[in-house]
């Protein structure tokens, strides 16, 4: 099914190996339980790099763009527990968008997830989401894939939190996000040597220097799982 909501929040950071093990028991244990009480947020989803990197891919999936600013997220933001304010320190490089969806087709989770994090050509940004929404239809009916969303960054009304603080660097963001999911890892690779490449990003319009990655599921959760352990 399409992402459950109208908005994201898309993240990517380096986390070093010998912090890892302590990372996805924190993350899959404490955060995610943690951000999936606040009112709004429906489904976490984590990734981590396909090639045995250091890189997270993390999506959240919200009901509205107005989760981002409630006051009960915020909450959480400038109050981490104990072991979030140990973790904090060790989330490297943050990106983090906070998005509306703009198009979303097939599922939301999938053994492998390739993002695409651009902008566009001055005066093409039409073209381009045009682009990417069609191909948001024709991808999620290709062998090997299952998923496409189109995401849109808007940061909202917010001082900077206790979390931004703790990592003590300032989070950087991604203008557009594109998220492509499948189950065949050699068919998001084809991708990028083709529909993703930059020659074919260029003619539909994004500017020069798009970042993409590949990574491979590690956990995925919905509000309804956490449900009866909060009742």
């Amino acid at each position: 099914m399409p992402l459950r909501g109208t908005a994201a929040l898309a993240m990517w950071w380096d986390m070093a190996p010998e912090m890892k093990s302590e990372f996805e028991d924190w993350h899959s244990h404490e955060h995610f339980p943690e951000r999936l009480g606040v009112p709004g947020f429906r489904r976490a989803s984590r990734w981590t790099s396909a090639g045995g990197g250091e890189g997270v891919f993390v999506m959240y999936e919200l009901a509205s763009h107005a989760v981002l600013s409630s006051q009960a997220y915020a909450s959480h933001l400038n109050s981490p527990t104990p072991w979030s304010t140990k973790m904090m320190p060790h989330h490297r490089n943050m990106v983090r968008s906070q998005c509306h969806v703009l198009a979303s087709a097939g599922s939301a989770v999938a053994r492998h997830a390739l993002t695409l994090r651009l902008s566009p050509q001055p005066g093409r940004e039409d073209d381009m989401l045009a682009s990417l929404r069609t191909l948001c239809d024709g991808l999620v009916q290709r062998p090997g894939l299952v998923g496409a969303h189109l995401l849109r960054h808007q940061a909202p009304a917010m001082p900077e939190t206790t979390e931004q603080r703790i990592r003590n660097s300032a989070d950087r963001f991604a203008d557009r996000v594109f998220v492509v999911l499948g189950y065949a890892r050699e068919v998001l690779e084809q991708l990028l040597h083709a529909d993703l490449a930059a020659g074919a990003l260029h003619n539909a319009g994004a500017a020069d220097g798009a970042v993409s990655d590949i990574y491979t599921l590690a956990h995925s959760a919905t509000v309804e799982e956490f449900a009866g352990e909060r009742a």
